[in-house]
């Protein structure tokens, strides 16, 4: 059993952090439970802008809208990250927001969104950031 005690506080550790989730009891009337998911884009294609804002928008009509038609929201952002050589690259960048009620098959359009970014304009990486919310509309 003491051997076992380092791994259930460890796990109870982690469950706790889940206390902080919404859920139907904390989320106001009116709302329910949710989560944003944020899509980061790069636009440089080696060390220039390569994806103009109109391709950009024809990404959007072509490989978001049609998964994600109940909306989202796009905005220019500048990035900055370190890729694979390890050289940190400054770039300009879109930032996808999309609020989710956690439909089944959410995950795999996400998964696609980021594969068809990647190989339609050379991109090493898309960064995707999940947080719980609660979502009224």
């Amino acid at each position: 059993m003491r051997r076992l005690a380092p791994v259930v506080l460890a796990v109870g550790a982690l469950l706790g952090g889940c206390a902080a989730l919404p859920s139907a009891a904390v989320c106001p009337a009116g709302q329910s439970p949710g989560r944003e998911v944020q899509l980061f884009f790069g636009r440089n294609v080696g060390d220039r802008v390569g994806v103009s804002e109109a391709e950009f928008g024809r990404f959007v009509d072509d490989e978001l809208t049609p998964r994600f038609p109940d909306g989202l929201t796009v905005l220019d952002a500048a990035g900055q990250w370190r890729g694979a050589s390890g050289v940190i690259g400054r770039e300009p960048s879109k930032l996808v927001i999309l609020a989710l009620p956690g439909r089944a098959g959410d995950e795999a359009k996400l998964d696609a969104v980021r594969a068809a970014y990647k190989a339609r304009f050379s991109q090493e990486a898309v960064m995707v950031a999940t947080h719980p919310i609660c979502l009224g509309f």
